[in-house]
């Protein structure tokens, strides 16, 4: 499948079945992040794989994960994050999106559903999984298979139109 499709095919899966994502799939969608862009190419990014039951149980005290089998817990640790020298910015949040970016269109081009979670409580997360103060917790993918179905056409009607989007100059 070229990317345009892929893209297009891809959607938020909300309902997941119980079914486990196998080993070598995962290792996939994880590689994925790991050859991901980052600012200056500091890799500040840390993933967390929720796969067990004690896991899954913190994390649903902070976050709906939709009984996925799998949730990769996307951090940034901001003590390796570039920032912008003119103004300070950092690039936590950009990098760790880059890498959930990619490892979601990874499990899509494997078959996996995915929903990207940003709506969770970030104190919980810390304080459950005893996250140290330099790693922010920034995107929650949850991964599984799924017999939801959407229409790569959807596009059409559900986003602004291209000249909405794009100005030329």
């Amino acid at each position: 499948m070229n990317f345009l499709n892929l893209a297009k095919n891809r959607f938020s899966a909300r309902k997941y079945l119980d079914k486990e994502i196998p080993q070598n799939v995962l290792d996939e969608i994880l590689e994925a992040g790991r050859v991901a862009p980052t600012a200056a190419n500091l890799q500040p990014a840390r993933i967390i794989v929720i796969k067990s039951a004690e896991a899954k149980e913190k994390l649903a005290k902070a976050a709906n994960i939709y009984k996925a089998p799998v949730a990769l817990l996307v951090c940034a640790d901001a003590s390796k994050a570039w920032k912008r020298p003119f103004d300070g910015h950092q690039t936590i949040d950009i990098d760790a999106s880059i890498v959930t970016d990619h490892m979601m269109l990874s499990a899509a081009d494997n078959g996996v559903g995915s929903v990207w979670i940003c709506y969770f409580k970030p104190d919980v997360i810390k304080e459950e999984f005893n996250l140290p103060d330099n790693l922010v917790p920034v995107n929650i993918l949850a991964l599984g298979y799924t017999e939801e179905t959407t229409d790569s056409n959807r596009h059409a009607t559900a986003r602004i139109p291209m000249d909405e989007l794009v100005s030329y100059l």
